[in-house]
């Protein structure tokens, strides 16, 4: 299992050039990976690749880009030219408050446009070709679209925890990103759920990118309020809540990992188990640089102990 980091999110913008730094640092102490959340503020994908082309050596992904206001042609030209860099594309539903507040955009039938997008979208990485005619959106290449270079091709990944988004990742994706899906979840819920669409469709199994707000720390009950603070947000999302509940927690910081290194490396191991491939931990800032300089060299050893 590979263990990684988030370095851009919604709640945190960093100058460009202190990212670089912060990736450079990440990948000399071992990390595998590094993902930038879409905000209002950068763009990830170019983040991404910009921070790849800077950091070789670190894998390099988005997590996630909502697909309400996007289309797979776009979408597909901004991971190809990444692809010398990123590591995955991750792909979310986005919430129904922020379609329709910030785009302008209905919020229905999510699934159904789910499913289109990643129908028309895994042709255009794969060949540079689509003719694509869906209820929801039409995706055709009057010309090629391939970016000379972008192989293999980019996987992708949806950060799908319901039903019915962990069948359409299943059969169309490569993995999900759960976010704030603690072990008993995995396990539970969401591993069976996307292994069996993906054999039921002739798939190999998925990826399954666990992200996870931690911290290496002495102050466990100090970090916990800050948590809950940063996923304040989060946790007033639905889909979130019920991930949450079955997850067994009380609230969304009740899956921060927050603990010294002996019970942070514990933790990772539940994940392990739960069927994680990767772990990808988020918020690592929340208890201050020591912290996470901290957290970033367990988490470099556990990688490099782990494979």
């Amino acid at each position: 299992m590979t263990l990684g980091i988030v370095l851009g999110s919604t709640h945190r913008q960093l100058p460009l050039d202190d990212t670089v730094r912060l990736a450079r640092e990440a990948r000399d102490a071992g990390l595998h990976s590094a993902w930038f959340g879409q905000s209002f503020a950068y763009d990830s994908p170019t983040l991404a690749a910009l921070v790849g082309r800077e950091v070789p050596g670190l894998h390099v992904g988005t997590a996630a880009l909502p697909v309400f206001g996007r289309h797979p042609l776009l979408v597909s030209g901004q991971a190809q030219t990444a692809q010398a860099a990123t590591g995955g594309l991750g792909l979310a539903l986005g919430t129904r408050h922020l379609t329709e507040t910030a785009f302008g955009l209905p919020y229905q039938r999510p699934i159904g446009l789910l499913r289109e997008f990643l129908t028309a979208l895994r042709p255009i990485l794969h060949t540079g070709e689509a003719d694509f005619h869906g209820e929801l959106l039409t995706a055709t290449t009057p010309y090629p679209a391939a970016v000379p270079g972008a192989r293999p091709p980019v996987p992708v990944l949806v950060a799908a925890m319901g039903p019915q988004a962990l069948r359409v990742s299943g059969e169309l994706a490569d993995g999900i990103l759960p976010f704030l899906a603690g072990p008993r979840a995995l396990a539970e819920h969401i591993v069976p759920a996307v292994t069996a669409a993906a054999s039921a469709a002739g798939r190999p199994a998925p990826r399954i990118v666990a992200l996870v707000p931690g911290v290496v720390t002495d102050d466990p009950d100090g970090l916990r309020g800050r948590a809950a603070e940063a996923l304040v947000f989060s946790a007033r999302v639905p889909s979130y809540q019920r991930v949450i509940e079955l997850s067994g927690a009380d609230g969304a910081a009740g899956l921060a990992v927050l603990g010294d290194e002996e019970a942070v490396a514990a933790e990772v191991r539940r994940y392990r188990e739960a069927g994680a491939t990767e772990v990808v931990f988020t918020a690592t800032y929340l208890g201050g640089e020591e912290a996470r300089r901290r957290t970033w060299k367990l988490l470099g050893e556990l990688s490099g102990g782990q494979g």
